[in-house]
């Protein structure tokens, strides 16, 4: 194990401009730290990193099955999508489907992420609805679960709400320590976000990844949405996205999930290891950066996407290549 951090460098010409620093673990099922950098005890809030941990409830609650739901609608329940319009309409269908609407989303509305759809919706003339929140599909889950066990829909953002209770229950599960003892925030959509160390979230990822050890219920849960990032995976993100390229182009090896504030989680089923990142300045970029450092460092990134995933470029705004993102030397040598 080792205590210096994860460094991600950017670069402007030869010069390093900026150093993303964080944390990072390899983890094995039963505990097992296979590396670490930095303070894995750290607490941490894993913010939409975490989905595919949160869709466990759903899946297994026998929504999928009563209301006619596929591998897409599994991976948009743990994705943090760009409200393309693949995303919004099947988020729309799928609530119709259920006998609810928008209206009964409690995630709120932003617009969507990429400036095309926003050009789009003014030429319409529209405003995003929230089924263009990057969390309509995981509420859309939550909302499937409640009808699916019989519980109110309303107010199922709250802790208390049996929802929010079941999904504690289940990352107790998965991770070895007891979900309803952490600290907690409230996240952008409005759900509780947990306060959870490094290590534990990486666990339970190592949990999904390698399911032996929890129940027939969590195995099957855990098999079916690794199933589905990968085969759906422009459902998990949108185009262009890291997530979208990385799950695609590792079926069965790695399921990748990012979330807000530098936060970036995977599950490597072959290999039977959960990862967990943060970088602590709460970047994006850099969160990918080091995921895929990571994927490359364990043997599971393809030669033919190494290069654009560990090096990616720095453009300015006429397009001009003046720099790059990369691991720096001091991190992995």
């Amino acid at each position: 194990m080792s205590k210096s951090p994860v460094v991600i460098e950017v670069t402007r010409g030869p010069v390093v401009e900026s150093r993303h620093e964080g944390i990072a673990a390899v983890i094995r099922s039963d505990g097992t730290v296979v590396e670490s950098w930095g303070d894995i005890d750290a607490p941490i809030l894993p913010r939409s990193a975490n989905k595919p941990i949160q869709a466990m409830a759903f899946v297994e609650s026998g929504a999928v099955e009563r209301f006619g739901l596929g591998d897409e609608h599994i991976a948009l329940s743990c994705a943090s999508h760009s409200g393309e319009t693949r995303h919004v309409e099947t988020v729309r269908a799928w609530l119709k489907r259920m006998g609810l609407s928008e209206d009964d989303l409690e995630c709120g509305t932003h617009a969507p992420r990429l400036q095309a759809s926003i050009e789009a919706l003014a030429r319409a003339n529209q405003l995003p609805t929230p089924a263009f929140n990057n969390c309509s599909g995981k509420h859309t889950g939550f909302l499937s679960t409640a009808l699916a066990h019989g519980e109110p829909t309303k107010g199922y953002i709250k802790y208390d709400h049996p929802v929010q209770r079941r999904l504690r229950a289940v990352m107790t599960d998965l991770c070895g320590s007891n979900a309803d003892d952490f600290a907690y925030g409230t996240d952008g959509c409005g759900i509780p976000t947990l306060a959870t160390p490094l290590r534990l979230l990486a666990r339970a990822m190592a949990s999904m990844a390698d399911p032996s050890g929890l129940s027939n219920a969590h195995a099957e849960a855990a098999a079916r949405i690794r199933k589905a990032m990968n085969a759906e995976p422009f459902m998990m993100a949108g185009t262009g996205r890291f997530c979208t390229r990385i799950n695609e182009a590792l079926p069965g090896v790695a399921q990748v999930k990012t979330g807000a504030e530098g936060v970036f989680c995977g599950m490597l089923p072959t290999l039977g290891l959960g990862i967990a990142i943060k970088m602590w300045d709460g970047a994006a970029r850099a969160s990918e950066v080091a995921m895929a450092t990571l994927l490359a460092h364990l043997g599971v990134l393809p030669g033919s996407r190494r290069e654009e995933l560990l090096h990616p470029p720095v453009k300015n705004v006429v397009g001009l290549l003046v720099g790059e993102m990369r691991p720096a030397k001091s991190w992995l040598g």
